[in-house]
């Protein structure tokens, strides 16, 4: 996890162009930072804040090779198969570090080599100043993040967050639009002779259960073709066992759900195997002794990891909510609900444990239909569909909130369910065999590690809980205490006010209202690029909050 910027064409002021919004991702890269112009580049900037993961000796950028001085690269990512294309095409390699494989790849094959050859999560932009062009591409599911500023009079820039451009439209002349750059595309830019840059194509490379064109870790052919099972268990566990890359410690977020259970046990059970020279760390967060407390602990003890235990209270809450709203960049009612627990275990993970990478969950409901609503989908081909569209948009959603409450606290998050080998194989199997059964969701990936002891079995077959639930005392929810601390800080008038002041996802509560009000301070005009729609339940009447807590099956608010 690293911090990139890059800006071509902006005239003006250059010095203050990148003093006042390069810093502003700093916390992504707290270990180096570069700014590099080059001359054969009119006015143009390439900046970086590292987070040294692999390599750290030697894995610099801007990345310039003395075999090709005339190209400068910037990556945010892990390429968990670098060390295969290596060998198998015999690239002569000068750093131990896995983005100089873009390099080469480009140079043998130009932009299409680079995304169709890469097994990994990454946002980049390559400059060949040769041949006056900029790529720049990211991975399928938006699982590292990157913003693109354009306007037409020729401006571009770049940056893993929207914090770092925002700050540049006073500086760009024309029309211009700061938004998401799409996951799964590439583009391809030329430098004019005034430095100005013109768009060559957009390419949409990859989307949402593509086969992979890449050498998978497990061979297609090694897989069986009938036990669907076994495959499930081998193709998760690779892609837990690629995400071991790296030289820093390595844990894992747990909150005593199925997904984020399933990938601790396979991390400790993989680590071992691995001869790791350190015990996992795991790590919980809840108020008093909330479910999720009480069932990650029974997990821990479980599988032997090193286990932490965070305790918050409504104090915590009320203090970070802001901070939250702008790390995140969004106003998303749910995203943010969920992010406050996820922002709060990683300041602990950053103050008091040696722990930088983190592995998660996230991905698995997305992918095997594991919200609650899934269970009033009309058929199999349109529960299928939603998958498709809810991985399609996960980078605007919860891969968003993992990334960002993470790299907040200059850790490194992976997210093996996002795996495309794995998402690809899973989206393949009999649509009706993912579907919820018997009223429970993920019923076939749950199904899949049943007889193997990997998780004690109340854990595997845990129902799903809303994170408003599971995180808080019995006696009063996160969703209840975030209706108060918002109360305080909205007026009844300025909620009558709010679909004349925010046409786009107008807010219909005064929690919706604060999160729009904090976003806009920071982010003005510029709610409908970022947050397209509100995440809400599909296929569910009379719900108007996205919390599983109002859906009709919901069956935690039972639970003593």
């Amino acid at each position: 996890m690293c911090g990139i910027w890059g800006v071509f064409g902006v005239e003006g002021e250059s010095l203050s162009c990148v003093c006042n919004n390069f810093n502003k991702i700093s916390h992504r890269g707290p270990d180096a930072l570069r700014v590099e112009f080059d001359q054969r580049v009119k006015n143009g900037f390439l900046g970086f804040h590292r987070l040294a993961i692999v390599d750290s000796l030697c894995g610099m950028q801007p990345m310039k090779l003395n075999a090709y001085p005339k190209i400068f690269l910037l990556c945010n990512g892990e390429l968990f198969n670098y060390k295969q294309l290596k060998e198998k095409y015999n690239f002569n390699y000068t750093t131990k570090c896995d983005v100089e494989i873009i390099t080469h790849l480009y140079v043998n094959g130009g932009a299409k080599n680079i995304v169709t050859s890469l097994d990994g999560e990454f946002a980049f932009c390559l400059v060949d100043v040769e041949k006056n062009k900029i790529v720049i591409g990211r991975d399928p599911y938006g699982v590292r993040p990157l913003f693109r500023l354009r306007s037409s009079d020729g401006h571009l820039a770049i940056c893993s967050e929207s914090k770092g451009l925002i700050g540049l439209s006073d500086q760009v002349t024309g029309e211009w639009t700061l938004e998401p750059f799409p996951p799964g595309y590439y583009e391809e830019y030329s430098i004019l002779v005034d430095g100005k840059v013109k768009l060559i194509e957009s390419i949409n490379y990859h989307k949402p259960g593509d086969k992979p064109s890449f050498d998978t870790f497990i061979p297609w052919n090694a897989l069986s073709t009938t036990d669907v099972s076994d495959n499930i268990r081998r193709l998760l566990s690779a892609a837990v066992e690629k995400r071991l890359m790296g030289e820093r410690r390595i844990g894992c977020l747990l909150s005593g759900g199925l997904d984020s259970s399933l990938i601790a046990a396979l991390l400790v059970k993989l680590g071992k195997e691995n001869n790791l020279p350190y015990k996992i760390q795991t790590f919980a967060i809840g108020m008093g002794d909330s479910p999720d407390i009480r069932a990650a602990r029974q997990v821990a003890d479980h599988i032997g990891s090193e286990h932490h235990e965070i305790n918050f209270t409504p104090k915590d809450i009320a203090d970070v909510l802001d901070d939250v709203i702008y790390q995140l960049e969004t106003f998303d009612i749910t995203t943010i609900r969920a992010s406050i627990g996820m922002y709060l275990v990683a300041r602990y993970v950053k103050r008091n444990t040696p722990t930088t990478v983190i592995l998660s969950g996230e991905g698995a409901d997305e992918l095997a239909q594991g919200y609650i609503y899934f269970r009033d989908a009309p058929n199999a081909h349109d529960a299928h569909q939603e998958s498709l569209r809810l991985l399609k948009d996960i980078y605007l959603y919860d891969g968003l909130r993992a990334d960002r409450t993470t790299s907040r606290f200059s850790l490194e998050l992976r997210v093996p369910f996002l795996d495309l080998q794995f998402t690809n194989y899973y989206l393949s199997l009999d649509a009706a065999s993912r579907q919820p059964q018997d009223g429970v969701e993920k019923h076939l990936l749950r199904s899949a590690f049943d007889e193997t002891n990997l998780l004690p079995k109340n854990i595997l077959w845990r129902h799903k809980e809303a994170f408003s639930d599971g995180v808080a005392s019995i006696k009063k929810s996160l969703f209840e205490i975030i209706q108060e601390i918002v109360d305080d800080r909205v007026s009844d008038a300025e909620l009558e006010a709010a679909e004349k002041d925010y046409p786009h996802c107008t807010p219909k509560t005064k929690e919706a209202l604060y999160y729009r009000k904090v976003f806009e301070s920071h982010y003005p005009g510029q709610g409908e690029s970022f947050t397209p729609y509100f995440w809400m339940p599909r296929w569910v009447k009379n719900i108007t909050d996205p919390s599983a807590r109002f859906i009709k099956h919901y069956a935690a608010k039972d639970e003593a």
